[in-house]
């Protein structure tokens, strides 16, 4: 999808009323796929292995197989059927993948250290744990470790849990941004998600940050740019101060001035898609 990252298609199709469900290994194939809704439209999308950071597509497709002969019944089982070692069960908890099969995140790594097969004579036996039962993550760490292991993620934006900070230091979100008129003097900040330099744009660069009520599109000037250079290509939170151009339903953000403020997102590993 060009220059969008995960995040951002996935956000803006839930902002345009379509369901995405999260990765799921008893459901979810290597790649995305279309699930009815009760019959209604738009289908709803469930997000494959593929967006495991660190899965491999051969385990997927033994999980594919091995399902489609019987669904899985435990961690355990999915881990001796579908030949998965320590590394592929680590990936699949870190993700929340293993939640239909062994409960929250915390939980699911607990039990896929248990459930690596054995090798040789001792493979077919039954291993016995006592149940441990952990406290799930909270809301936060699930964002965290959903960006930091799927680059993405299904709950809050993680700005709705700066959006209080962000007031009072006078940002914008987006939707309301979108109501400025033109000319008038704006400042909004969000997660880069995209940077654009086009050879033809003379050293201008496009930026697009996002927060948790959409997109904005963030246009630097040359002159900005080497002004400002580590603050147009470092950040992954960025505050910019400008000016709203509102022209033929044509909606941007001139910057005037950047703020690198990635140091409020603490652990969140965001990621944008830039230029080469």
């Amino acid at each position: 999808m060009g220059f969008y990252s995960r995040s951002a298609l996935v956000q803006d199709a839930r902002r345009h009323g379509v369901e995405v469900r999260p990765v799921d290994v008893c459901v979810s194939n290597w790649d995305a796929s279309l699930e009815q809704v009760g019959g209604k439209l738009p289908p709803a999308v469930r997000l494959g292995l593929n967006n495991v950071k660190g899965f491999e597509q051969e385990a997927a497709w033994r999980i594919e197989e091995a399902r489609s002969i019987q669904q899985f019944d435990s961690t355990t089982d999915l881990a001796a059927r579908a030949n998965l070692n320590a590394g592929h069960l680590n990936a699949l908890a870190s993700s929340n993948a293993l939640e239909s099969l062994s409960g929250n995140r915390r939980q699911a790594l607990w039990q896929a250290v248990a459930s690596v097969p054995d090798k040789g004579l001792l493979r077919p036996a039954t291993v016995v744990e006592d149940f441990v039962e952990l406290d799930a993550p909270t809301e936060a760490e699930n964002t965290v470790a959903d960006y930091r292991h799927l680059g993405l993620t299904l709950g809050r934006h993680p700005l709705t849990y700066l959006r209080e900070r962000l007031s009072k230091m006078r940002f914008i979100p987006s939707d309301v941004l979108y109501g400025f008129a033109n000319g008038q003097l704006a400042r909004g900040c969000g997660i880069v998600t995209v940077r654009q330099r086009p050879e033809t744009a003379k050293g201008v660069v496009f930026i697009t940050i996002e927060d948790e009520a959409g997109t904005v599109n963030v246009i630097c000037w040359s002159s900005l740019v080497e002004q400002q250079r580590r603050e147009v290509m470092g950040p992954q939170l960025l505050g910019v101060y400008g000016i709203w151009q509102s022209e033929n339903n044509v909606r941007h953000l001139v910057a005037k001035r950047l703020v690198d403020l990635s140091h409020l997102l603490g652990e969140l590993d965001t990621r944008s898609r830039d230029f080469h």
